[in-house]
């Protein structure tokens, strides 16, 4: 089985939260595939749910379109440090 080098980065940048489709070790390149008021996540821990599986739907479907199989496996973990909110 091979693994995809991409990852699903989300990241708050000013009143928005926004989903990025970026290579497994850099945002550079990365392009925005979603996003949604950071209010609305913050306020409402559902919504924060639902927009994180519509994302993942979506980066689902880019990855079925372009190699013809769905993804099999999700690893969830948190953004590299560098990438965190105050670091980057």
């Amino acid at each position: 089985m091979k693994t995809m080098k991409i990852r699903l980065a989300l990241r708050e940048e000013g009143t928005f939260w926004n989903a990025y489709l970026a290579l497994a070790d850099t945002m550079e390149g990365a392009k925005v595939i979603g996003s949604i008021s950071i209010g609305a996540v913050r306020k409402n821990p559902k919504v924060r749910a639902d927009f994180m599986a519509l994302m993942k739907l979506v980066l689902a479907d880019a990855i079925e379109n372009l190699t013809g199989k769905a993804p099999e496996d999700w690893h969830t973990g948190p953004a590299p440090e560098a990438e965190r909110t105050g670091n980057a």
